[in-house]
């Protein structure tokens, strides 16, 4: 049996005895408390205190939660939040669209599907909850990095890999894909990534209008595609189903 981290497991403890407080903490009751000497307390609470988990009073001395704790909260409950909503609307689209449905979120620097939904037929298909995609070849990546910042940055420092001919990694081209796709409010992947598959993706947005996924549709370029266009009857569909989610999650109408 692999070995816990010692301070990790300190730090941790840490944290669970400053956020079971009413007050905060100085350094001595910190260090009393987990049985700790005040040197090893301190070089850890700065360490939390260094990547923002904990804070500081200025006029007391004293430790609290910090904020970053707070985001990395918020963006678990998040993205729960986006997986229940979006349950019935995404099981509404593969039905209509005949065709798999997928949700992804940005996950350090690629695409993490946190959802998926069968394509209605009797075809083996593989679960793919848990997978990464790229953001720069898919429709679910280009979405997310056309409307936040944060995926931005990172799909434009990143590394884009070439996957087939068809797949745009120079910068330039990379930038005026992602303008399109603010423009149209979607995006999509004809064969950018993987041979004979086309999807088309829109984003969703929280109660703040800020995205916190994206929601697509994947299957066969025959079936996805028109005339060498992704169909309009799925672009509507896959918007459709983008604000329905995004209204859940109280974003209201737009």
């Amino acid at each position: 049996m692999a070995r816990n981290i010692q301070s990790l497991e300190r730090a941790a403890a840490m944290l669970r005895l400053l956020a079971g407080g009413e007050r905060r903490l100085g350094l001595s009751e910190v260090a009393s408390a987990l049985g700790l000497a005040k040197g090893t307390a301190h070089g850890i609470l700065r360490t939390l205190q260094a990547e923002g988990f904990v804070e500081q009073d200025p006029a007391s001395g004293r430790y609290q939660l910090g904020a970053e704790l707070l985001r990395l909260g918020n963006s678990y409950l998040d993205v729960h939040e986006l997986r229940a909503r979006a349950l019935v609307w995404t099981d509404d689209l593969a039905r209509s669209s005949g065709e798999s449905v997928y949700v992804g979120v940005l996950h350090q620097q690629g695409v993490l599907i946190m959802h998926h939904v069968f394509r209605p037929d009797d075809s083996r298909q593989v679960l793919e909850v848990g997978a990464m995609q790229p953001l720069h070849s898919t429709a679910l990546g280009k979405v997310l990095s056309a409307f936040d910042p944060v995926a931005h940055n990172e799909a434009v420092d990143g590394e884009r890999t070439t996957f087939t001919p068809r797949t745009v990694t120079d910068a330039t081209g990379f930038e005026e894909v992602l303008e399109l796709a603010r423009a149209r409010g979607w995006a999509s992947d004809m064969e950018e990534t993987w041979d004979g598959v086309a999807s088309v993706a829109a984003p969703i947005f929280d109660r703040r209008r800020m995205p916190v996924g994206a929601v697509g549709v994947t299957g066969a370029v025959e079936r996805v595609c028109k005339e060498g266009e992704i169909r309009s009857e799925l672009v509507a569909a896959v918007r459709d189903c983008a604000r329905s989610v995004s209204r859940d999650l109280g974003a209201g109408r737009f």
